[in-house]
């Protein structure tokens, strides 16, 4: 460590390191309610929460929560936008022992069906404006019995399902709860994108959050006063594990934005006094083409890290000079089952262009072939991890053991991607080993979205990919029919019909007809055919009609 690296270490926070049988982050709350009750914690868009109001809200609502049935092992899906409350309730869930289930708040349809029925949660926690969503559904969730919205006046049913008001559960009662999560305790399910198959909730333990945090803090060390940007959902780790609870452990301050814009996004840096930023892809290049204005002038250099991938060459160079960005962290790897395995220490070397990064310390990674030997350095094959140390990747699929044992094979977790690693040891991503589609920063299972499809009366078969639309590699979504004999449908109406069913980020540019597949000799379509075709003279493009799905305001 240099002189100067080892100046910057002293200036940062020092939280308590983590204890060698691991750790909870309801103990990290406790720590900071000890030390700075009144020491600004969280702020959202209505304004700043403290430590020790998140501990009394959290109390409170566990109380009230177990007036209501909620008990050890029970979970409890939150279907939420970003606030205080949603900090509070997932607290409140984990302080009774129970398993908090954050769900997308884009999924509609069989996403949303099939994730709260899998998760087996009696009790819903939504916002009013999401719960038409849910009533849609609520014949096929057998399982739930109450719904609180936030925000709502709770007078209504959901079917045969009850809906309440949140505001009537909030509770009085101050009494501690007297049940302690071991580190590796349930915290959460986090469901996978399920792209090759029905989406898997993965068991993630206390443990598990707390090793994702500290990365956090250890890719960009927090000095006092210092507060972390992000407008990434809670319901992904980005926004929970690697703002929140990294906040959480140093004992710092986050603001969490619930929607990105970029109009106001210099200006809430501005108001916030942020000094670092969580983004995702997109938004690094919509900041960086925008026109100047004079929040952004103003705020030149007080962004001293950003963090996220993918940002281009391009980019990255002009949040170096316009923006005077001094740390731009694009590097790491990783999945809900296993993240980071790679990730950007403070201080390390920068790594080669195009990798990962380096492997973490908590980690273990193998290249093997298809039958698990090791192969040589620089050759690609797929990627397997293992933990180093316990609690720090996800315990296993929940309810599928089946499917846990087919990726933990010879002591290793098959991740299913492929890569290589260098002689210096650093990883490179080279693609998929299996089928998969991505848009806007969301995995998509190409079978969720299939399923939803044949429920058209009009399609008999579907097969949903992407296409490469540019030279540069640039991909769109399609879905390729086959129609049903005697049914008659315009590409025009089935788009407009997904826009209805679908998650706005999984509705299909490109809608093409075809009187039937390329099979293998089993019945399988072959995607990589359709994917190689593209964009056919056949294909119905939605934009050249001013159709584009966008996200659902409230």
């Amino acid at each position: 460590m240099t002189q100067a690296q080892a100046e910057v270490r002293s200036e940062v926070h020092q939280p308590a390191p983590s204890a060698p049988h691991g750790e909870t982050y309801l103990e990290h709350l406790d720590r900071a309610v000890a030390t700075s009750p009144d020491a600004e914690f969280l702020s959202f868009a209505e304004g700043p929460i403290t430590f020790g109001e998140v501990d009394r809200r959290s109390t409170r609502m566990a109380n009230a929560l177990r007036e209501l049935g909620v008990g050890a092992g029970h979970t409890v899906c939150t279907m939420l936008d970003s606030s205080a409350d949603a900090v509070v309730i997932w607290f409140a869930v984990n302080r009774l022992g129970a398993i908090w289930v954050p769900l997308n708040t884009a999924y509609r349809g069989e996403f949303l069906r099939h994730q709260m029925a899998d998760s087996s949660a009696a009790l819903v926690v939504c916002e009013e404006h999401y719960l038409p969503a849910v009533g849609m559904i609520a014949g096929d969730l057998p399982e739930v019995r109450l719904i609180l919205t936030r925000n709502g006046q709770g007078k209504s049913n959901a079917g045969d399902i009850r809906v309440r008001s949140l505001d009537d559960h909030r509770g009085t009662d101050d009494t501690p709860i007297d049940t302690r999560p071991k580190p590796g305790d349930t915290a959460c399910l986090i469901y996978t994108s399920g792209t090759t198959g029905a989406s898997k909730g993965c068991i993630i333990s206390y443990n598990y959050l707390c090793a994702c945090a500290r990365q956090s803090n250890d890719s960009v060390p927090p000095r006092p006063g210092d507060t972390v940007w992000t407008a990434l959902p809670l319901f992904h780790l980005s926004g929970s594990a690697y703002v929140v609870l990294a906040a959480l452990l140093a004992q710092s301050r986050a603001r969490v934005m619930s929607t990105f814009s970029v109009t106001n996004f210099w200006n809430d840096i501005e108001e916030s006094r942020a000094t670092s930023a969580i983004l995702m892809g997109a938004m690094f290049q919509l900041l960086a083409q925008a026109p100047d204005n004079e929040a952004m002038l103003r705020c030149r250099g007080q962004l001293r890290a950003i963090t996220g991938v993918p940002i281009s060459p391009a980019d990255r160079e002009i949040w170096s000079e316009r923006f005077g960005v001094a740390r731009i962290d694009s590097y790491g790897y990783g999945q809900t089952e296993a993240t980071k395995v790679c990730y950007l220490p403070h201080g390390a070397p920068m790594p080669p262009a195009g990798s990962a990064g380096p492997v973490s310390k908590d980690f273990d990674l193998m290249i093997s072939d298809d039958y698990g030997n090791q192969v040589a350095t620089g050759a690609p094959g797929e990627i397997l991890v293992r933990p180093r140390r316990p609690n720090v990747m996800f315990n296993g699929y929940w309810k599928r053991p089946e499917d846990t044992v087919r990726v933990w094979q010879n002591l290793w977790m098959h991740t299913g991607d492929l890569g290589r690693v260098d002689e210096q040891g650093y990883l490179y991503f080279v693609d998929r080993k299996k089928d998969y589609v991505r848009s806007r920063g969301e995995n998509i299972s190409s079978m969720e979205v299939e399923r939803a499809f044949l429920r058209h009366p009009a399609v008999s078969e579907v097969a949903f990919h992407s296409v490469s639309v540019t030279e540069g590699g640039e991909e769109e979504l399609k879905v390729t029919v086959v129609l049903r004999s005697g049914q008659a449908c315009t590409e025009e109406e089935l788009c407009r019909w997904s826009m209805d069913q679908l998650p706005h980020f999984a509705v299909p540019r490109y809608v093409e007809f075809r009187e039937g597949f390329p099979k293998t000799p089993t019945g399988r379509v072959q995607k990589h055919i359709l994917r190689e075709e593209g964009h056919t003279s056949a294909t119905w493009d939605a934009h050249a009609f001013g159709l584009v799905a966008r996200r659902r305001q409230p």
